[in-house]
């Protein structure tokens, strides 16, 4: 009894001697975990589906527990719309967002101000420029002064709200919106717009160390030094979306659609073209959601191919054709309204797209006019004018070959067998026949 005491008091000393030791052995991995960072790559107008691919990652951060997410940033500009969502999304994400305009002549222009001027971290690579976030570019069209006007005003109260949250510069970003001012990464450091110029990820990660953001109410010290990157990238789903979603794209779906059908109601039973151009139709319509479109330039593509149909029932000499090319490339000029290059249809898709499209209808329409007018060959048409022989000798009637058939035949005049006749009439199976003035 004495000896199983004595034990059980050693072993609890023992046990308190090495608690201090265990457990700051459990306290080790915590201590030198490995931070994690997400990161996706943004190249190209913003539109819905690169919104949805931002906030998706960004809620995938949060639930995955990662440390942050990087967005690399290159962008002309975009749907005023998608940029208010990611903005939103950024300002009220789980995790640290660090938005990074990378590579060297990338930039951040229009709606790529306010989202990096949103993000926990702002920074830009050498060679790199922000600003022109006019916000004519940022609604998708124009307007009356006085509605400019109070797009202007809601657009500089909304950066400068941010830019407010995020201790940046509120003055240059108001004058980016007011006035398109556009500076480079250098300047933007300077003026307190972006945190830091990187030269690149490591770069960044290196001078982010240490620096505290606050996410939602909570104030965090970012660990970045040395963090591991996991690279995520666009689903299938979304990459066509955002495929779809470029002006270029969408306008040669629209034209293609419209000749696909066009051809399939014109010589019926083709088939193929119908399907190709219902299938390109839909998938135009799909993008224009996604597109600031102009209702009216529509209606105008549309009248232009209901000229083309008129041309084939009305003989109107190509005035209907050369008013159905015209209302498509006035159609085509006006079909996005935005004055942001990057969501209008470039010049250089635009002009051999509408050649090669009107080429086709005026093609189309000339097959279908000399079909028209060409001499029937077959049936009662066919049989008036040809020319044949007769059989027997027709002194009122009698029987001559014509396209290898014997008909019968009458004449208005004696006719002696072996004469090349030619028919002038058909009632019934009777024919009436006239000699030519080949004996």
């Amino acid at each position: 009894m004495f000896q199983k005491r004595y034990f059980r008091a050693g072993l609890t000393a023992a046990l308190l001697l090495l608690l201090p030791l265990l457990v700051s052995v459990t306290n080790v991995p915590a201590a030198e975990r490995t931070p994690t960072f997400h990161q996706i790559a943004v190249s190209g107008p913003i539109t819905p589906p690169v919104a949805e691919f931002i906030l998706q990652h960004i809620a995938s951060a949060g639930k995955e527990g990662a440390d942050g997410l990087i967005i690399l940033l290159d962008t002309p500009g975009g749907l005023d719309l998608s940029m208010r969502d990611i903005a939103k999304g950024i300002l009220n994400a789980p995790v640290p967002v660090l938005v990074y305009v990378y590579p060297s002549g990338a930039r951040a222009a229009s709606a790529g101000v306010i989202i990096t001027v949103a993000a926990h971290v702002a920074a830009m690579a050498p060679g790199t420029n922000i600003g022109a976030a006019h916000p004519v570019g940022l609604g998708g069209g124009t307007g009356d002064k006085t509605m400019m006007e109070k797009v202007a005003n809601d657009a500089a109260a909304y950066v400068r709200s941010i830019a407010k949250i995020r201790g940046k510069n509120e003055d240059w970003v108001e004058k980016a919106v007011r006035k398109s001012e556009s500076i480079t990464a250098e300047e933007a450091l300077k003026n307190n717009v972006i945190d830091y110029v990187a030269t690149d990820i490591r770069h960044l990660l290196a001078q982010a160390e240490g620096r505290q953001v606050i996410v939602g109410t909570e104030k965090r010290v970012l660990k970045t030094a040395g963090a591991t990157l996991t690279e995520k990238k666009m689903g299938h789903r979304q990459r066509i979306l955002t495929t779809l979603s470029d002006p270029n794209i969408a306008y040669i779906l629209f034209l293609l659609g419209l000749a696909g059908l066009y051809f399939e109601f014109s010589h019926p039973g083709a088939i193929l073209p119908g399907v190709v151009g219902g299938i390109s139709l839909i998938l135009a319509f799909f993008a224009m959601q996604t597109l600031p479109v102009n209702y009216a330039a529509v209606l105008l593509v549309l009248f232009g191919i209901v000229l083309f149909i008129a041309e084939i029932k009305v003989v109107s000499h190509g005035i209907l054709t050369v008013g159905g090319i015209i209302s498509l490339a006035v159609g085509s000029l006006m079909l996005f309204d935005s004055p942001d290059p990057a969501l209008r249809v470039s010049l250089e898709v635009m002009i051999p797209t509408l050649t090669v499209i009107s080429l086709f209808f005026a093609g189309v329409i000339y097959l279908v006019v000399k079909a028209q007018v060409r001499k029937k060959l077959t049936g009662k048409e066919g049989m008036i004018g040809a020319e044949g022989k007769t059989v027997t000798d027709i002194d009122g009637e009698g029987k001559v070959m014509v396209k290898g058939e014997y008909w019968a035949a009458y004449s208005d005049e004696p006719l002696k067998q072996g004469m090349k006749v030619k028919v002038v009439k058909i009632e019934g199976l009777r024919i009436k026949v006239t000699a030519t003035t080949e004996r």
